[in-house]
């Protein structure tokens, strides 16, 4: 497996997969391998995936020191990838908290960044989030679902309050455009596979600067793609679609049906939309 070494010594590891001009894939989580993302529905027949296992995941070395492990610090790691890849400047494609990632090495770096593809972005590096009501108000359009009584009545309980482990599990349906079969084997293939403790230093105090990072992004050139999932509960259309609105160059779309993982709910419309974008 390939891998280079970042700015600390700490050997990262990528997985290269497809062919043609080179696009690096950030994974969410925060702090989670990149197997989730799989081909991202079949993007590989016109990008060559460089995805990146983050540092304390996959296949990546541990670092000595856990606070390396801020978003703000692993701004360096995805300059130490491009390096090592010998690009002058790179397209990234960021899902859910990597997003955050590409989000500050974009402000950091903007001469280094081609075309940027954020998916299903969370947004906590400008300082934005979506409230309780609105999650529920998107989790409605699913009420036909059979699942979405006790799905529904747990995020409820998380919305007051109590967030429980069982409370957090029983809303995984509403990630999903469908919860069939594919999906809960993809969500079951995800258990085990983030770093907790690299979690909770992702995105601590202090690590996020939205109005700094809200001014950088005012004056950043570059084409943004910004996708939502029509009823993806975790990064709802709304915010998103703000979210879009601070960069002068955003297209933003909204995936018809799709959830957090648009690339599974209907694989052809997500690489048509990505790979024309890339183009």
């Amino acid at each position: 497996m390939p891998a280079f070494t970042a700015y600390d010594g700490t050997p990262l590891a990528y997985h290269a997969l497809g062919e043609g001009d080179p696009l690096v894939c950030l994974p969410g989580g925060p702090m989670q391998d990149s197997v989730y993302l799989g081909d991202l529905g079949g993007l590989t027949a016109h990008r060559r995936l460089i995805m990146v296992d983050p540092r304390g995941t996959g296949r990546s070395a541990t670092p000595e020191d856990a606070a390396s492990y801020r978003c703000d610090r692993l701004v360096d790691d995805v300059e130490a990838l491009r390096e090592h890849l010998g690009l002058d400047r790179i397209d990234l494609l960021a899902h859910c908290a990597g997003a955050n990632l590409a989000t500050l090495y974009a402000a950091r770096h903007p001469e280094r960044v081609g075309r940027l593809a954020l998916i299903t972005p969370s947004t906590r590096a400008v300082g934005l989030d979506a409230t309780g009501e609105a999650r529920m108000a998107t989790a409605r359009l699913r009420k036909d679902e059979p699942w979405f009584g006790p799905a529904f009545a747990a995020l409820e309980a998380i919305v007051a309050g109590r967030m429980t482990g069982d409370n957090w599990k029983a809303i995984d349906p509403f990630y999903y455009g469908r919860w069939d079969a594919a999906a809960q084997a993809h969500n079951a293939a995800q258990d085990g596979r983030r770093n907790d403790e690299a979690a909770a230093a992702f995105g601590a105090e202090g690590v996020f600067d939205p109005d700094a990072t809200r001014a950088a992004l005012a004056s950043y050139g570059a084409p943004v793609l910004v996708l939502a999932g029509e009823v993806d509960l975790n990064s709802i259309p709304g915010v998103v679609a703000e979210f879009a609105g601070l960069w002068p160059k955003a297209e933003f779309t909204v995936q018809p049906g799709a959830g957090h993982f648009p690339w599974l709910d209907d694989p052809g419309r997500f690489v048509t939309t990505t790979a024309a974008f890339l183009a």
